[in-house]
């Protein structure tokens, strides 16, 4: 049975790019354009992981991975932060908001088919 992801971006055509990537590896994929949007779909259906931006209106990153952490069954499913900031100290507020892996952008379609089958085998 293939796995779900969950792929939040306010950009449609990253969100294109990084869901045709996940489905030519084999994933199912839900697609999110905020982390208000995520955290509706997740309510009703449920996935495997997730990958999130960080700068999105409404909810960006961060405050989703905090607030998916909070739900129940959702403590310990990979969460990758996929985004332009490559900060040591964004990466420390992803890690201590509870992000499973951090990548930034631009993605290579292999290296993120890579750290997805490392993070959640």
């Amino acid at each position: 049975m293939s796995k779900t992801a969950l792929v939040v971006d306010d950009s449609r055509s990253l969100r294109t790019m990084v869901s045709d990537t996940l489905e030519e590896a084999g994933y199912n994929v839900l697609q999110c354009a905020n982390g208000q949007e995520a955290l509706d779909t997740v309510a009703e259906k449920s996935v495997d992981f997730v990958i999130t931006d960080v700068n999105m209106p409404l909810m960006d990153g961060l405050t989703l991975v905090k607030r998916l952490r909070s739900l129940p069954g959702m403590q310990y499913i990979p969460i990758l932060i996929l985004t332009t900031e490559s900060t040591s100290n964004m990466k420390n507020r992803g890690r201590l908001a509870g992000a499973t892996g951090w990548m930034v952008k631009p993605f290579n379609p292999a290296q993120l088919i890579n750290v997805v089958t490392r993070i959640v085998a």
